[in-house]
């Protein structure tokens, strides 16, 4: 047990060690290219484009920096210790098969079409200017879903979800649909919170370690390695994101990192926890279908902006006091997540 937490301690450190270093690189990278997030015009949207124009031309894709640095060291350190055959890294390795293999894939192939998402918004490409149209984003999320949810349901034969005090319940066929809800549901309330500096950053810092926990927990060790390799990159990569910003972390960061966020949670059998681990996520989706349904309905509007920290920022809130006080409620909500959990297992 110990020797776990030194690994998952070491790797966490040194993801956070090589996406400090080369975070340079990539700054000076996007800013020489001009790679900058295009904001939306006043048309349809006048107060989050009054709000944010001061941040049109600020570099995005700063999401390359986690997922990039997560999937080079598992990937590095898995073939080191194929090829090497030394004990160091086979004892450091946290590719396996059964925890991280589908993880880490599917963060790869969610963070590339993300990464085609905001080179076409750099470069003014597609609907309205903006990258791809949202119906194109689903269906090509939903079909990474898909692929996750047949590898769960048809290779690791999972059909049962647990519900917390009251025990597992088999859902046979139907396991399939709740995985592709949970997995396309987290990836686009993480994209909604990914409109302020540091916001998206700190709330997903607090999932993935307290998923880190609860993986550790259940003897899951290479699942909370992976966490704590992310931690790691997230920390680093918010040392740069905080007010104000050097780069924003993009499509390749919110939408992947959403993804892999609703894997961990379907192979944690604890997706119930995650509206608790992801309090700020739900709220975010949650103020954009009411508005949405209001409009549609009722021809008016709820709130000034949406997703709801933009409402906060039309009344008058500085952003980084928007940011605090949503990254302390996203931890105190995450802290009865992990209660709850905990509590389970004691009794």
């Amino acid at each position: 047990m110990f020797f776990y937490l030194v690994k998952i301690f070491i790797l966490t450190t040194l993801s956070f060690g090589i996406t400090f270093l080369w975070t340079p690189v990539l700054t000076h990278f996007l800013y020489k290219y001009k790679l900058g997030k295009q904001i939306r015009d006043g048309q349809g949207t006048p107060i989050f484009s009054r709000l944010h124009k001061a941040k049109s031309g600020t570099p995005t894709m700063g999401g390359v920096l986690i997922w990039g640095t997560t999937a080079g060291l598992a990937i590095t350190i898995f073939y080191l210790a194929k090829f090497t055959q030394l004990d160091i890294f086979k004892e450091l390795n946290f590719l396996s098969r059964s925890q991280t293999l589908l993880p880490l894939g599917a963060l790869i192939a969610s963070a590339l079409v993300g990464a085609f998402d905001d080179f076409l918004n750099i470069k003014k490409i597609g609907s309205n200017g903006g990258g791809l149209r949202v119906r194109h984003k689903l269906i090509l999320y939903t079909l990474i879903a898909a692929f996750g949810a047949w590898w769960f349901f048809s290779k690791l034969g999972w059909d049962i979800i647990h519900v917390p005090f009251l025990g597992d319940y088999n859902i046979g066929i139907w396991y399939v649909l709740l995985f592709i809800f949970i997995i396309v549901a987290t990836s686009f309330s993480v994209n909604e919170t990914d409109g302020l500096d540091g916001l998206a950053g700190g709330v997903l810092l607090i999932a993935f370690a307290s998923y880190a926990i609860i993986a550790f927990a259940q003897g899951k060790f290479d699942l909370a390695v992976f966490c704590g390799v992310i931690v790691g990159a997230l920390t680093a990569f918010l040392w740069f994101n905080i007010y104000p910003a050097r780069f924003f972390m993009g499509d390749t960061g919110s939408m992947s990192l959403g993804v892999t966020l609703g894997i961990i949670a379907m192979l944690t059998n604890t997706f119930l926890l995650l509206p608790f681990i992801g309090f700020i996520l739900v709220i975010e989706s949650l103020s954009v279908i009411i508005q949405i349904t209001s409009k549609k309905f009722r021809h008016k509007k709820v709130f000034l902006s949406t997703p709801i920290h933009h409402h906060f920022e039309a009344i008058g809130w500085p952003e980084p006091k928007i940011v605090m006080r949503f990254c302390l409620i996203s931890g105190v909500m995450a802290m009865i997540g992990l209660i709850i959990f905990l509590t389970e297992m004691i009794l």
